[in-house]
């Protein structure tokens, strides 16, 4: 048995610069707000890090959100300096996504002390923030981060078993009924609800007490620690004798979320285990190789983007 194409893909355009100019943002998904929260340009100003060799920047794979916020009124720029050296000056709302690219093993941590304690305290005396990181190496690059706001983090690779129990699959669907009450999915009025969203790969999450779980993990979800163990886990599933050993040991139950909201001192945090959902990619194969384009994110699950815009509207205070 073998992963998906995709997932590999995915996973090696992490870590390898070369294979991920293969990765593009889809040059077809033009987002759309029918209700824009503010008028244009008027809007909280939202700073995305660009600091921390981050993989999700707004001239790259976060360009469809970046542009998705622009047409809700948001300001949106790119934060280039540390947490702790003007990174938060004039910033109303801090996205971090997928920082500690850097192909480093093992993963170090991608901010320092000083940072930390200057995001924490930033946070607790008003600021807001969206904290995401992905699969492997990425949950590592945050944990230390996370764990000021009282998350953990998997760290690895999350994945639930197929329908039928035969094959894995680390594309997570959370349909409507799985939601709760939270405004993140009731939104302003009834057009604004979600119905739907999709994570394709990502970690697992445990919040702090009180938070809110957005997206609870599947029954039975584990995860892995890396890629290679999560293929090794693929192969061996092919053993029905041996199937039940190979998942016990080759991966762990996963942590119970892969979203999570929460008040943190005067403001507000949302922490998310995959950053894809958020994007709109693809990846184009060469025409000889007979595979058709694949997309992922926002493009491939429309109410990913309502997701993401409700989110922004709860760290902004347009949500209660």
């Amino acid at each position: 048995m073998r992963l998906t194409a995709l997932i590999l893909f995915l996973a090696l355009t992490a870590a390898a610069p070369a294979v991920a100019q293969q990765q593009m943002v889809d040059p077809d998904f033009r987002p759309t707000v029918a209700n824009p929260a503010y008028a244009e340009g008027q809007g909280p100003v939202v700073v995305i890090d660009e600091a921390h060799a981050n993989f999700h920047r707004i001239e790259g794979q976060y360009a469809p959100f970046a542009a998705l916020l622009r047409a809700d009124g948001y300001r949106v720029r790119a934060g280039t300096q540390p947490f702790d050296a003007g990174g938060l000056d004039g910033v109303d709302v801090l996205v971090i996504a997928n920082a500690g690219a850097t192909g480093q093993r093992p993963t170090p941590p991608a901010f320092t002390e000083a940072e930390g304690a200057a995001l924490e305290t930033w946070v607790r005396e008003g600021g807001r923030l969206l904290l995401i990181a992905d699969h492997a190496p990425f949950g590592a690059a945050a944990e230390a981060l996370a764990v000021r706001f009282g998350v953990t983090m998997g760290t690895g690779y999350a994945f639930a078993m197929a329908e039928g129990g035969g094959d894995l699959t680390t594309n997570l669907t959370y349909p409507a009924e799985a939601f709760g009450d939270h405004s993140i999915f009731t939104g302003r009025d009834a057009s604004e609800r979600v119905e739907r969203v999709t994570a394709f790969t990502g970690q697992s999450l445990a919040g702090p007490e009180g938070a809110t779980v957005l997206l609870h993990m599947t029954d039975g979800a584990r995860e892995s620690p890396d890629l290679p163990t999560l293929q090794s886990l693929a192969d061996r599933l092919d053993d029905a004798q041996g199937r039940d050993a190979a998942i016990a040991e080759l991966s762990k139950p996963a942590l119970p979320a892969q979203g999570l909201a929460f008040e943190y001192g005067r403001e507000r945090v949302v922490v998310l285990g995959e950053a894809g959902m958020l994007s709109a990619q693809m990846v184009r194969y060469p025409s000889e190789s007979g595979q058709p384009d694949r997309r992922f994110g926002m493009n491939a699950a429309p109410g990913n983007a309502r997701f993401g815009l409700n989110i922004m509207h709860w760290l902004s205070g347009l949500l209660r």
